[in-house]
């Protein structure tokens, strides 16, 4: 059943091989380039997150404004690609073309058929996900260096750590799931892009209740110190410590800003802390990286197994 799958499943497993060897070798080539770039351009301790960085931050995205580009649309394409032509022809395909009717005839009992071929595809997701994550895990540190997380972002925090894996499986699955009960590949390929694409937005939202914010008021900036922190809410505070939604404009006047200058914006702020008002601030420092990651992944992972259980007892259910 393993050299089975392999002939029926080798186009996806190669493609995806040499997409992720490309992908590899554009990092390592702009990792290199911008290495040599930042040598020859960069302040003493740049780039990094010290004010004085931020001329060399800057030239960096407009210099690698194409390859930012390209990583900013991988943490949604690439599951939806995986579900679409991974999952949802396993099954889909089978009903499609008729050939179920063959495959589930022979010696081979339908259940292993069922689990060589999850386990096997499901493992090389997983493993093709945790290497896209070391890749841009060593290539991000040449850009960002002083950073030891990618938490704020919430589009690079699903391309590190354990998160790629998750979510490449949980599309499989979905793609699986899909195929079955359509029973057809292109309506299933359209429904998996659409339940990553719903999931990840459902799951960014939610992702605040994860752990509890930690909170604190600012005396003298809107701004936290911390880049990689994730906002939950802001709010103002008076001198007397209760929260309102915007203080009045008796207290401080305040212009609109024209152009691109934030000189008025900061000349309110300034009146207002002047005057004993706060800036209180509800985040996830960046220590919670990690929760945040297995968090994500649990339910990503459960919600992976559920599918993959509902597809394989639809199928056998059609079987018996």
């Amino acid at each position: 059943m393993i050299w089975v799958t392999w002939r029926q499943h080798r186009a996806q497993i190669l493609l995806t091989a040499a997409f992720l060897a490309a992908l590899g070798l554009l990092l390592l080539g702009s990792a290199i380039e911008a290495t040599l770039y930042v040598s020859g351009h960069a302040a003493p301790g740049c780039p990094g997150s010290a004010p004085a960085c931020a001329p060399l931050e800057v030239a960096l995205g407009e210099r690698y404004d194409a390859i930012y580009s390209i990583f900013g649309w991988m943490p949604l394409v690439l599951p939806a690609l995986i579900g679409a032509f991974w999952g949802a022809p396993l099954l889909g395909r089978e009903y499609e073309r008729g050939t179920h009717r063959l495959a589930w005839t022979q010696a081979v009992p339908v259940w292993r058929w069922l689990a060589v071929k999850l386990a096997v595809l499901g493992g090389v997701v997983v493993a093709g996900g945790l290497l896209l994550s070391l890749m841009v895990s060593l290539w991000r540190p040449v850009f960002r260096a002083g950073i030891e997380s990618s938490f704020g972002n919430v589009g690079v925090f699903n391309m590190v750590g354990v998160a790629p894996a998750a979510w490449w499986l949980y599309a499989f699955a979905l793609g699986t799931l899909a195929g079955t009960v359509l029973r057809r590949t292109m309506p299933a390929m359209a429904l998996v892009v659409a339940g990553v694409a719903v999931t990840m937005f459902t799951l960014f939202a939610l992702s605040e209740h994860y752990a509890t914010p930690e909170r604190v008021v600012l005396s003298d900036t809107t701004v936290l110190a911390d880049p990689d922190a994730r906002l939950v809410g802001a709010t103002w505070v008076d001198p007397s410590g209760r929260e309102i939604d915007s203080p009045g404009a008796e207290v401080c006047p305040r212009r609109v800003d024209a152009g691109r200058s934030n000189r008025n914006t900061e000349a309110w702020e300034k009146c207002l802390f002047g005057k004993g008002y706060g800036y209180a601030v509800s985040y996830h420092p960046p220590t919670m990286f990690w929760r945040f990651q297995w968090t994500e992944a649990g339910i990503l992972l459960l919600a992976s197994g559920v599918m993959g259980g509902l597809a394989v007892r639809r199928t056998l259910r059609r079987t018996a």
